[in-house]
C-alpha cells in the first residue's frame, strides 16, 4: 500500500505542482488570442526550422551514447540507441526523471546490454551536460550581467532586503521550484545508494562512469556533447523569429532565457512546465517584450516542443516493436 500510494504521488504532485503554476501565470488570457497567434501570428517557417534542432540532438545523445558503451565490451546497435532516447524524453513527460531508467532498461531488453553498465555511462554524459550547461551560463552572465541582476532581484532572490520579500509571489515561485529541485536530487541520490548496496551493480556502475577513459575518438565524443547543447540553443532560440515581439531580441536575449529556462527543466515536473513558462517570460520581459506577448511565446513554443518529443517517443516505441518482430 505505501509503495502504491508513493508511485501514485511521485506521478500525481508533478502534474499537480505543474498545473498550478501553469493556472497561475496564465489564469488572466485571453484564450481565443491562442488561436489568433497560431493562425496570423507566427512564422511556420521558422518554427519548422527551430522543431528540426530539437530532433538533431535526440539523435546525437544516441550516437554518443553508444560510443562511451563500446569500450566497455557492449555492441548496442546505433538506431536501439536513438530509440531508446526517443522514448526516454517521451517517457519523462508521464513520471518526471524516469527517463534514465527506461532508456537502460531498453537497451537490456532490446540489445541485452548491462543496465547497470549503461547507467553508469548516463551518470558521466549528466556530469558532461552539467559542464556544458554551467559553460553556457557563464557566457550569458559575461555578454549582460546587468540584466541577471534585474532577473534575481525581479524573482526575490536577491541578498539584500531578502526577508522583507518573503510574501512575493515571485519569490514564492522560485523558492518552491528551488525546493523541488533539492528535493528530485536527494531522491536520485537516495536511489544511487540503493543501487550502491549490490557489489556487481557497483563494479559495473563505476566501470560505466569511466568509460570516458576507454572512449574512442575523444574529439569526436566533445564534438558530439558540444552539438547536443548548440543544438539545444538553437531549438530555443530560433523560435524567437517565430514571432514578431521577440524577433527584435538579439543573441545575448536569447542565451539569457534559454539558460534560466534550463535550470527551470530542473524542477520535476513534465518537461518543466510551469517552472520554465514563468522562467522564460520573466526573462523576456526584462528585455522589453510584454507580459502578454512572453507568455504566449513560452505557451506556444513549450507546447510544440513538448508535442514533438511525444511524436519522436511514439515513433521510437513503433520503431522498437518493428526491431522486436525482426530478431
Amino acid at each position: 500500500m505505501k509503495k502504491f500510494l508513493f508511485t501514485t504521488l511521485k506521478i500525481v504532485l508533478p502534474f499537480a505542482f505543474g498545473l498550478l503554476m501553469l493556472w497561475w501565470i496564465y489564469r488572466g488570457l485571453n484564450w481565443r488570442d491562442i488561436e489568433d497567434t497560431l493562425r496570423y501570428g507566427m512564422n511556420w517557417w521558422w518554427m519548422g526550422l527551430s522543431l528540426v534542432f530539437g530532433i538533431l540532438p535526440q539523435i546525437m545523445r544516441g550516437t554518443r551514447w553508444r560510443q562511451t558503451l563500446v569500450p566497455m565490451g557492449e555492441c548496442p546497435r546505433r538506431r536501439t540507441c536513438i530509440d531508446a532516447i526517443f522514448l526516454s524524453y517521451a517517457s519523462s513527460l508521464l513520471v518526471p526523471r524516469i527517463g534514465e531508467v527506461t532508456r537502460c532498461g531498453t537497451l537490456k531488453t532490446v540489445d541485452h546490454v548491462s543496465f547497470s553498465k549503461s547507467l553508469g555511462t548516463v551518470v558521466t554524459e549528466r556530469a558532461v551536460d552539467s559542464v556544458i550547461m554551467l559553460l553556457f551560463t557563464a557566457v550569458a552572465f559575461l555578454l549582460q550581467i546587468p540584466v541577471f541582476k534585474t532577473f534575481i532581484s525581479q524573482t526575490g532572490t536577491g541578498i539584500d532586503g531578502l526577508l522583507g520579500r518573503f510574501t512575493h509571489t515571485g519569490y514564492i515561485v522560485t523558492l518552491v521550484c528551488l525546493l523541488a529541485v533539492a528535493l528530485s536530487a536527494g531522491f536520485l541520490i537516495w536511489k544511487l545508494s540503493v543501487f550502491q548496496r549490490v557489489k556487481g551493480v557497483v563494479i559495473n556502475l563505476t566501470t560505466g562512469i569511466t568509460s570516458l577513459r576507454n572512449v574512442e575518438h575523444k574529439w569526436i565524443y566533445l564534438f558530439r556533447s558540444l552539438g547536443i547543447w548548440i543544438c539545444y540553443f538553437l531549438h530555443f532560440y530560433l523560435a524567437f523569429f517565430c514571432f514578431p515581439e521577440t524577433a527584435q531580441l538579439g543573441f545575448t536575449a536569447g542565451i539569457a532565457a534559454f539558460c534560466i529556462g534550463s535550470f527551470a527543466v530542473l524542477v520535476p515536473t513534465p518537461n518543466g512546465a510551469g517552472p520554465w513558462h514563468f522562467a522564460v517570460k520573466t526573462v523576456l520581459v526584462l528585455y522589453g517584450i510584454s507580459g502578454q506577448a512572453a507568455i504566449m511565446f513560452a505557451l506556444v513554443v513549450h507546447t510544440l516542443q513538448t508535442l514533438l518529443i511525444v511524436l519522436l517517443g511514439v515513433y521510437g516505441w513503433v520503431d522498437l516493436a518493428v526491431i522486436g518482430r525482426r530478431k
